[in-house]
């Protein structure tokens, strides 16, 4: 997909609704030397392109009882299509992977992984294992604690 022409003004209203996507048109336009209407026709565009694909709540994941990030290599024994389409749609539709990168080298998967604890963990990793019979193996890092949670692209100028 070619990139989008974006001029200074969008560049400087994605750079803020990825800070705060609760920001409201009046709010941005303080910091956007544009009107309120403007900004909301360009919001408006950028989300038609898809270059704005989602707006979402940032949320603390302690204090929902999802204290503990696994971070999963998965190794696969083949690359079949129809074992690889149903193990791409089992992770995109399982709540608790937060993240799915299908990646070269020695794993064929990486995955972000939440839970409340390892027990939750390897429950998944189980139901995971016997409802995909291609994934021969899996290694688990159990991060001891966040420095940098996000999604933010830096946004060129």
């Amino acid at each position: 997909m070619p990139e989008l022409d974006l001029d200074r003004f969008d560049r400087q209203l994605l750079t803020l609704v990825q800070q705060d996507a609760a920001l409201t048109a009046e709010q941005l336009a303080e910091h956007v030397s544009l009107s309120a209407s403007a900004i909301q026709r360009r919001l408006k565009r950028l989300r038609e392109q898809g270059v704005i694909q989602r707006q979402v709540a940032v949320l603390d994941a302690a204090q929902i009882g999802r204290p503990t990030t696994f971070i999963t290599a998965l190794q696969v024994d083949s690359e079949r299509p129809e074992p690889m389409a149903r193990l791409r749609a089992w992770l995109d539709a399982e709540a608790a992977v937060q993240q799915a990168f299908y990646v070269t080298g020695e794993n064929d998967f990486v995955l972000v992984v939440t839970a409340p604890d390892t027990t939750a963990y390897e429950a998944l990793m189980a139901r995971l294992l016997a409802d995909n019979p291609p994934v021969r193996r899996y290694t688990t890092q159990v991060a001891m604690g966040v420095l940098k949670r996000g999604l933010s692209l830096p946004v060129p100028e």
